[in-house]
């Protein structure tokens, strides 16, 4: 094997090139000198052996009398000392030794080759590493320019930035980095792989890799929110009822949460549970303060009030105003918090429920509302005893009212007769039972009709009224004595 099969074959296993790639690179070189050389590459034909053991270059000129380009055209004459059969019109190829290219051809050639397998090798490089972007890589401490962090990652550099730093962190030479891949540059070595560790996405991942039920399906992640190095909070939800998504990212004793904590380098995580009510939700965001009460102020423009004891003021709020900054940002709503006895001083006449009631009671055609179905959906309605009636079973509005009339509700642990006849008082305020179908509505009509029919050839006592017979004799209710006669 020539010299040049082996080199080509040393460029593929060091770049990372396919052989036709390298072979391409190679053409386009040689077509390069050889226009350096006679003024264009058009007529430069490029051929290969089939084991890359050499390479050969051909000029291909048209036959003609009397030569007026030679670098195009060759005299018939001269054809004929190159192949007996052609004639005037016909193209030769006639083979060039490319070491009597100019010198200044071959550096040019060589530019031209070494800048091709450089963008080639950049270009494997980008389509390897660009559906990577969102996933975790590790690498190792490479140097520090200007606060940003250089991590080498084998065939590729990585960079994490200082702003994409958590402020709890600090490397050495040699340190092992995990980081989240968020964007890829290239650069004239190649390309730069940009690192981040105080994306939410890498504590999303990092818990993920944590907790089985997570890859398995049982457990996802609704959101994540984060101020990197101090605080993150993780909504969780359960895909099977019987899973509790908190205790599974918590793991047994904390094992699995303690574990995304040392990776943090010991950032404070809050794991609580996503809940579709917003009165729900907005408590759980506001862990591990204490919350009595959410009340929806503006359901439209996303504003709620979250009353809170007094010695859970300050942990609700956090440290500047933090913990209730990312539960914003978590639940998407504007949260205000306030004491109990700030809220005293307020005008809560059932802020929730003048707002539904004025979306459910609209007059306006065009006004469309939402169905109140399940007795959490009741403005204003206490969410713990909502939430104590549905663990027994009635979630339902309507199985609320059987329940109360039957006595079952009043036996729910945790619920007292106060409770009862708060939701009694919010249900008779905010809903309206239909008591018939359109269907019933219909039937009761035709059924209407058939009895005002039926009234038409029936017969009435004189007496008393009591409707009667033909086979009669007596009146059933005050016994008087009738005789039918035919007309």
């Amino acid at each position: 094997m020539s010299e040049m099969a082996d080199a080509i074959r040393a460029l593929a296993a060091e770049k990372g090139l396919s052989e036709d790639s390298i072979r391409q690179t190679v053409e386009n070189t040689i077509k390069a000198a050889y226009k350096k050389t006679f003024g264009t590459s058009d007529n430069c034909i490029v051929k290969f052996a089939d084991d890359m053991s050499d390479v050969m270059v051909y000029s291909r000129k048209t036959i003609v009398d009397g030569v007026y380009d030679p670098s195009q055209e060759i005299e018939l004459e001269e054809a004929l000392k190159l192949s007996s059969e052609c004639e005037i019109g016909d193209e030769i190829d006639i083979l060039v030794d490319p070491h009597n290219f100019e010198r200044s051809a071959v550096t040019t050639g060589k530019q031209m080759a070494h800048q091709g397998f450089n963008e080639r090798y950049k270009d494997n490089l980008y389509n390897e590493y660009k559906d990577k972007i969102g996933q975790i890589i590790i690498g190792y401490y490479q140097r520090e320019r200007n606060g940003n962090i250089f991590v080498d990652l084998g065939k590729v550099e990585g960079m994490l930035p200082q702003k994409f730093q958590s402020p709890r962190e600090s490397y050495g030479k040699g340190d092992r980095i995990k980081a989240l891949i968020v964007d890829i540059k290239k650069t004239n070595t190649g390309i730069q792989i940009v690192l981040s560790r105080s994306d939410p996405k890498f504590v999303q991942d990092t818990i993920e890799n944590e907790v089985p039920e997570i890859s398995e399906g049982i457990v996802s992640v609704y959101k994540v929110v984060r101020e990197a190095g101090y605080r993150s909070k993780i909504a969780v939800y359960s895909n099977k009822i019987d899973v509790d998504p908190v205790g599974a990212c918590v793991g047994p004793k904390g094992v699995r949460i303690q574990a995304v904590i040392r990776e943090l380098e010991g950032e404070k995580i809050d794991i609580l549970k996503y809940d579709e009510d917003p009165h729900v939700f907005i408590k759980n965001a506001l862990s591990p303060a204490e919350v009595t009460q959410v009340v929806i102020r503006d359901a439209e423009k996303k504003e709620a009030l979250a009353i809170v004891p007094e010695s859970s003021f300050s942990l609700a709020i956090g440290k500047q105003g933090q913990n209730v900054r990312l539960a914003n940002r978590l639940c998407d709503w504007l949260i205000d918090v306030k004491t109990e006895e700030q809220a005293a001083e307020l005008d809560l006449t059932e802020t929730d429920t003048r707002k539904a009631a004025e979306s459910l009671f609209n007059e306006s055609a065009e006004e469309s509302y939402e169905e109140i179905t399940t007795v959490s959906q009741l403005p204003g309605v206490n969410q713990d005893i909502a939430a104590l009636l549905k663990e027994a079973g009635i979630d339902d509005i309507e199985q609320f009212m059987a329940a109360v009339e039957d006595g079952t509700a009043i036996k729910v642990q945790g619920v007292n007769a106060d409770d009862i006849e708060a939701i009694n008082k919010i249900i008779n305020e905010n809903v309206e039972f239909e008591d018939e179908s359109e269907e019933e509505a219909v039937a009761e009509e035709t059924e209407s009709s058939e009895e005002v029919q039926d009234d038409e050839d029936c017969y009435y006592c004189p007496e008393c009224g009591e409707k009667i017979t033909l086979d009669m004799t007596h009146c059933p209710k005050c016994g008087a004595e009738f005789v039918f006669e035919e007309e």
